[in-house]
């Protein structure tokens, strides 16, 4: 967090950063925690395969990605999963359709920030007459992959491998 170099309340120098997330102001006693953000992420199954997206954007573009993303402020995880299903691939789901799997730590680099986040896995079934409509500015092409030829080394961020691992093991 290098980035901070003063402090946004009364604008000094005197900032200093502990832990990575602690942020302090030696003159004025202002105090930010940056703290751990949420995400999620859903391993979409259809018979004996998963889904995968492919980026479209940084980080990690052109890598393989599972459905998901940030939770909004006064939003479940399950709702999360809802919003971001709809946004990206125009699926319809109830918060009741997911299946909490497993969490990872994750760094999600955007601009000059460092995120570190608490992906939270989630598992669902695609439905029968579902319908996959891509959201073309975030996801280049989506591909159902069977479960014994899913390439860990693809996948773009390591809690979701570590997460893909798991599954794939139980």
């Amino acid at each position: 967090m290098k980035n901070f170099n003063f402090c946004p309340h009364c604008s000094s120098q005197n900032f200093n950063i502990a832990n990575q997330h602690r942020f302090s102001c030696e003159d004025c006693g202002f105090i930010y925690y940056h703290n751990v953000a949420s995400a999620v992420a859903v391993i979409i199954k259809k018979e004996n395969q998963l889904l995968f997206l492919k980026r479209n954007c940084n980080p990690k573009k052109g890598m393989l990605d599972l459905p998901g993303g940030f939770t909004d402020p006064k939003e479940t995880a399950e709702e999360t999963c809802v919003r971001e299903l709809k946004e990206e691939l125009n699926l319809d789901f109830n918060p009741q359709n997911f299946t909490y799997f497993t969490s990872f730590p994750n760094q999600y680099k955007y601009g000059k920030v460092t995120y570190h986040t608490a992906d939270l896995i989630f598992i669902t079934t695609l439905p029968e007459k579902a319908k996959i409509k891509l959201e073309k500015k975030e996801i280049q092409a989506f591909q159902w992959v069977e479960k014994s030829n899913i390439e860990l080394e693809k996948i773009a961020f390591i809690s979701l491998r570590n997460a893909l691992k798991k599954y794939l093991e139980s």
